[in-house]
This record gives C-alpha cells, sequence and structure tokens, in this order.
C-alpha cells in the first residue's frame, strides 16, 4: 500500500498570516515597547537636545545624537524581540512548532522580520522626535541614515535570537541589556570613537556596533565604506547561520 508523504507548505510555512500573529504578539508586550522604543528617546532628550547650535566635525551635535540614538533604538528593539525566543522555548512553543510543517528557515525569518518591524517602529519614533525638536538636515539624510539604521537591526534580530537559544529565559535580558550597552559605546553611538579610551578603541571596529553606527552616520559625516560593510556582513551572516544551527540543535525542540 502506498503512502503519500505529506505536502510541504509553500515557502516552508513562511506566510503573511503567521508574520502578523507574531507582530501581533510582539506589539502587546509593553515592557519591550518601553523598553525599546523609551530608552533611547530619554536619551536624546537627555543628551542631544541641550546641545542645541553645537557641532563636533563639522556637523550639528544634535543630528548625530539623532542618528546615534535611532540606530541604537533599532538595535535594542531587534535584539529583545528576537530573545524573546527564550521565553518561548521554556514554555514548550519551540517544540509544537517542530510537529508542524513550518521549516527552520521559515521560523527564523518570520521572527527576524518581526524584529525588524519593531527596529523600523523605533527609528521611526527617533526621527519623529527629532523633527520636532528641530533637527534640520536634508532629506537625502533622513532617508539613508534611517534606511541603514532599520536594515541594520538585521544583525541584531539575529543576535537575539542566538543569545534567546543559549540562554535561560530568566537570564537572557540580563545579557542583552549590558552587552547592547557596551555595543553601543564601541559604535559610537554614546561618544565619539575617537574620544574612547585607546584600550576600547583598538578592537571597537571588530564588535557588531561598528558596522551599522559608522554607515548610519556616513550621509552626516563621510568617510570610508568598505571597512563598516564587511563588519555588517560578517555579523549579520555569523549570528544568522548560529541561531539557525542553534534552533535545529536546540535540546527544548
Amino acid at each position: 500500500m502506498m503512502t503519500m508523504a505529506p505536502a510541504r507548505p509553500p515557502y516552508g510555512g513562511f506566510n503573511t498570516v503567521a508574520l502578523r500573529l507574531e507582530v501581533r504578539r510582539v506589539l502587546r508586550n509593553r515592557r519591550t515597547l518601553v523598553f525599546a522604543l523609551g530608552m533611547p528617546a530619554l536619551f536624546f532628550l537627555s543628551f542631544g537636545l541641550p546641545q542645541a547650535g553645537q557641532a563636533a566635525a563639522g556637523t550639528e551635535v544634535r543630528q548625530l545624537t539623532m542618528v546615534n540614538m535611532a540606530v541604537y533604538g533599532s538595535m535594542l528593539a531587534a535584539t529583545s524581540c528576537g530573545a524573546a525566543v527564550a521565553v518561548e522555548r521554556s514554555v514548550g512553543w519551540t517544540r509544537q512548532l517542530r510537529i508542524t510543517p513550518l521549516l527552520p528557515l521559515a521560523h527564523l525569518a518570520i521572527k527576524v522580520l518581526t524584529a525588524m518591524l519593531l527596529g523600523l517602529l523605533s527609528v521611526a519614533v527617533e526621527f519623529t522626535l527629532g523633527a520636532a525638536s528641530g533637527v534640520r538636515a536634508p532629506l537625502r539624510v533622513w532617508l539613508l541614515s534611517g534606511l541603514i539604521a532599520w536594515l541594520g537591526s538585521s544583525v541584531f534580530a539575529a543576535l537575539g535570537l542566538f543569545a534567546g537559544f543559549v540562554l535561560p529565559s530568566e537570564n537572557v535580558m540580563q545579557f542583552v541589556g549590558p552587552a547592547l550597552a557596551l555595543l553601543a559605546l564601541c559604535g559610537g553611538l554614546f561618544v565619539p570613537l575617537p574620544f574612547l579610551p585607546e584600550s576600547i578603541r583598538s578592537f571597537a571596529e571588530f564588535t557588531p556596533g561598528y558596522g551599522v553606527g559608522q554607515l548610519a552616520r556616513l550621509p552626516l559625516t563621510g568617510g570610508p565604506v568598505a571597512g563598516a560593510l564587511a563588519n555588517l556582513a560578517v555579523w549579520a551572516t555569523l549570528f544568522l547561520t548560529g541561531a539557525a544551527w542553534l534552533y535545529r540543535r536546540d535540546p527544548a525542540r
């Protein structure tokens, strides 16, 4: 007697319905929203807004601070969203998904896209706040810096997934918060890189926050592109590959 193999769903199970449900689930998490959207905005109001009219390296400080905090916000939002997989693992949700036709790559793609949408929301909040506070810049700066800050969130969505598969749910955010603060520092998001101690500058350009920070500031400051692009590509590849590998080997599946 012949049996038919179960049909694979189109695109491995990736579809807009699953994506929409995941986005709605994330938007119901008020703690994550306040953390990811509120903290960068507070930093801009505290450190960027009071420096109206001041310039650094020929660029208005408020413009730099707005772009830096947009990058930091997208980092926070995307990483926090990705790291939520640790909670799903602890309650057995990922184990349930393993018995569905949903392929691992489709599941990870839904997670990354959801995290990037939250990152986009964070960038939009920061830029809206900057515009309302009197920050003025050419249209290409708003578009390019915002686009880079948003696309860079894909790296940190993958970082969040990686951390969520490695760390238990009760510890993952205790790691993510300090780790992102350090990565933001190395990316020049809090303090310009030339002002950092030599001990930090010596390795800062090899950290995940460096590439996206440099690229997002380029429309304002100019500078070389190749090194920052390579940094972004390498870390995105490492985190995405690592998250996919950990998902397949996850003992909580």
